[in-house]
């Protein structure tokens, strides 16, 4: 559980140092039990997505089926829209090798410990579109 005397922003380094680490129950965690997921549409698993196990299971799982993923950096910022996240890393398709650079920027709403919202924008979502396609492909082939 989360505890009440945390910063958002602390919140949320807490969320990508779970992350990073895989730890995916960490990374729950801190999500409120109804957290609502935006990501792109253009994304294998993009759309608004409704709770821990709606992001476990579309979010996590769709990355994590094909690719690794690493973090190799994360920036943390409260403003007046609520805490930015810009999470920088790599994925890594299991299939061929093939790597993929990925920034993403994240907004996040945080009350009580817990993160409500996250509002995700990636870099460059056809190029994660494509990777993902290119790696299903290549699994499946």
């Amino acid at each position: 559980m989360s505890d009440l005397t945390e910063s958002p922003t602390d919140v949320v380094r807490a969320l990508y140092a779970a992350l990073g680490e895989g730890d995916v129950k960490g990374v729950l965690a801190r999500l409120d039990p109804d957290v609502i997921i935006d990501e792109p549409n253009r994304l294998p698993y993009g759309g608004v997505h409704r709770g821990r196990e709606a992001f476990a299971d579309a979010v996590l799982g769709g990355i994590t089926a094909h690719a690794d993923l690493t973090i190799t950096g994360t920036d943390v910022f409260e403003g007046p829209a609520g805490v930015v996240g810009r999470l920088t890393g790599t994925l890594k398709a299991r299939s061929s090798g093939e790597e993929y650079l990925l920034t993403l920027v994240e907004i996040h709403r945080v009350e009580d410990g817990l993160v409500q919202e996250i509002d995700v924008y990636t870099k460059n979502p056809e190029g994660v579109a494509e990777f993902f396609a290119h790696a299903e492909s290549h699994h499946s082939g």
